[in-house]
């Protein structure tokens, strides 16, 4: 367990762990300062911080959430994938399930891009602590530190990974240090962790606490992670970590940066960092730096990793992964997505210009997800695990309540940065529900362009028709048609292979299954007519690799006894068009098309030989 959670220290807590860097700073500063800098609000807000961590990380996530386990594996798409599974006879509560799961994940997109730009220009802009000058340089060396970030992604994080654990655990150990001599100056502080100072502020200054909770949020920013990394480490070292390292630093820390603040208001421009005497402030922001690039890396992994199971069940374009560790699955770097992602964080750098003016960006995002999260998880409770009614609505009424009360007060603040989020949401939704529309269309025009295979195979028997030594591939995506090249092949060369083997990639909604339960042949019927069906089943984390599906499937029936690396592949290539101009309706069918040119080609996706792959295909108007 130890190692495990010292790993899951360094990927899962990042961001999280560096959120006292700007939540108490972005809470006395919101509304232009409406949250006093006195002893009964510093105590209601420490109060709200406490127990909005306790309620929706340690007790939703932590105790609740982890549990929906998809084959070890977490995340929001991994629990719409659950509830694929189970919910398949109820397709209307299917399909609102799964939009719900793709908005979320539309949403974390969002959060990648707001999550960078925050935490690094946080730390940075404790150089202004230092020197006052060096205000000026907060934003080019915000961009100079994620420029080398992304740069550094297509080696992947297995090296550096290696040093991510030591160095939260320094982190995590300087915020209790830091939190704990403001603490013992004002020890009455820790009162602040009983609840009713949270309600007697709610109940004496209710706006003034709705506004405080739009930043009070971010102290749970990254709460996602501790889900969505539950594959990579496990749920209990995941826990060990949270309950004895993460959540006792954390709230040290926070209520360090309050009895500061009660102890000199002025120290609301920065609390964190006037934690630290003054000749402790350079060193630490350089340590915050560095745990803000290991928060923002652990959000960057996320996006790779979302994008991959978005593709796999069918919301994205085909996408060029590349596996950066030779041990772990799990470890990809998508080259589309990273520079999409830094182009957006550079632009957030240079239009907000600090940590404060962006905050405001970045709740909607986060209260979304949790909402989401939130409702996904209580339908499979009901659904799969048979919870009752009363369980149902005491977590939605105090959990769920909570959060929609977050997302409230994020909703003011759409004007001055909140539509954001909104935006780039909305966008990647429509992208995301385009792509799944229009290659269902596809699929079925394409279907009766390639016809039937039972019949195509009864009228090659029935011909006669020339066979020639070797063995042919055919990539196709289930056994009820006729591959395109094939069908092509035949009717331009009059002439078949000895050996075909049609091979099916079907993608589960798990993430990984095992090697030996991979390949299932099927001879279609006869013995003696050379041709084999192939199914290789891999999950959302899996490799689609066809070379290696034919590898895994000889033996499997007499006919596919043959050397892999003898066979010639040949795939399908359908080439969308449209005749005429575009219509301004038609503008979906457009996006489709100019998604569908971008999308990464099959020959990689499938690790197809480039020496011996044939492409045959067809164009269809669209």
């Amino acid at each position: 367990m130890a190692p495990l959670a010292l790993a899951a220290l360094g990927v899962v807590f990042g961001d999280i762990g560096t959120s006292p860097l700007y939540a108490l700073q972005t809470v006395f500063s919101a509304d232009h300062n409406a949250v006093a800098p006195d002893a009964p609000d510093v105590y209601g807000i420490l109060s709200l911080v406490f127990w909005s961590v306790t309620l929706v990380v340690s007790v939703k996530y932590v105790a609740f959430v982890m549990r929906a386990d998809n084959d070890g594996e977490g995340g929001i798409l991994a629990l719409v994938a659950l509830l694929r599974h189970t919910m398949a006879n109820k397709p209307r509560r299917l399909a609102v399930a799964t939009l719900l799961g793709i908005t979320g994940a539309a949403l974390f997109y969002g959060d990648s891009v707001i999550t960078p730009a925050i935490s690094v220009m946080s730390a940075i802009e404790g150089l202004a602590l230092v020197n006052p000058d060096a205000e000026e340089l907060v934003v080019p060396a915000s961009i100079a530190v994620l420029t080398v970030l992304f740069a550094a992604q297509r080696w992947g994080t297995e090296k550096v990974g290696r040093a991510f654990g030591p160095v939260m655990v320094v982190w995590f150990g300087v915020l209790g240090v830091l939190g704990l001599p403001a603490i013992v100056a004002h020890p009455t502080i820790v009162q602040a962790f009983l609840p009713w100072y949270a309600v007697e502020f709610i109940v004496e200054r209710p706006f003034i606490a709705f506004i405080a909770m739009g930043a009070i949020v971010l102290t749970i920013t990254g709460a996602e992670a501790l889900y969505a990394d539950m594959g990579h480490f496990g749920a209990r070292p995941i826990r060990l970590s949270w309950f004895f390292v993460v959540f006792p630093c954390l709230m040290l820390n926070y209520l360090g940066q309050g009895a500061t603040i009660i102890n000199d208001p002025s120290t609301i421009d920065s609390p964190f960092f006037h934690l630290a005497p003054s000749w402790a402030r350079l060193p630490l922001v350089i340590l915050a730096t560095l745990a803000t690039v290991i928060a923002s890396q652990a959000v960057i992994s996320g996006a790779f990793s979302v994008s991959q199971q978005a593709t796999r069940l069918g919301f994205l374009p085909r996408l060029h992964v590349k596996h950066t560790s030779e041990v772990e699955g799990g470890q990809i770097y998508i080259g589309s997505i990273n520079w999409m992602l830094y182009v957006g964080v550079v632009v957030l750098v240079l239009a907000f210009g600090s940590s404060v003016h962006l905050a405001n960006a970045y709740g909607l995002a986060v209260t979304g997800t949790l909402i989401l999260t939130t409702a996904l998880f209580l339908l499979l409770a009901k659904e799969v695990w048979g919870w009752p009614l009363w369980r149902l609505v005491a977590i939605a009424v105090v959990i769920g309540g909570l959060e929609m009360i977050y997302f409230a007060a994020n909703v003011i603040k759409i004007p001055s940065g909140g539509w954001l989020p909104l935006l780039i949401g909305a966008t990647l939704l429509l992208v995301m529900t385009t792509w799944r529309d229009g290659s269902a269309e596809v699929a079925r025009r394409r279907a009766v362009l390639e016809g039937p295979l039972e019949d195509f195979i009864a009228e090659i028997t029935a011909s006669g028709i020339p066979r020639v030594p070797g063995v042919s591939v055919y990539p196709h995506p289930d056994r009820q048609t006729v591959p395109l090249a094939l069908k092509e092949n035949v009717d331009y060369n009059q002439v078949l292979h000895e050996t075909i083997v049609i091979v099916s990639i079907v993608n589960e909604p798990v993430p990984h299954i095992r090697h030996i339960d991979r390949a299932r042949a099927n001879d279609l019927g006869s013995a003696d007519d050379g041709i084999v069906y192939l199914e290789y089943h891999v999950g959302f984390n899996d490799t689609q690799d066809v070379p290696r599906a034919v590898y895994w499937g000889s033996g499997l029936v007499p006919e596919l006894l043959l050397d892999p690396d003898e066979a010639r592949y040949f795939l399908s290539v359908v080439r969308l068009q449209h005749d005429g101009p575009w219509r301004p309706w038609e503008w979906r069918r457009r996006l489709f098309m100019a998604l569908n040119s971008v999308a990464a080609r099959r020959t990689g996706i499938f690790h197809l030989p480039p020496d011996r792959t044939v492409v045959i295909g067809s164009q269809m108007e669209f």
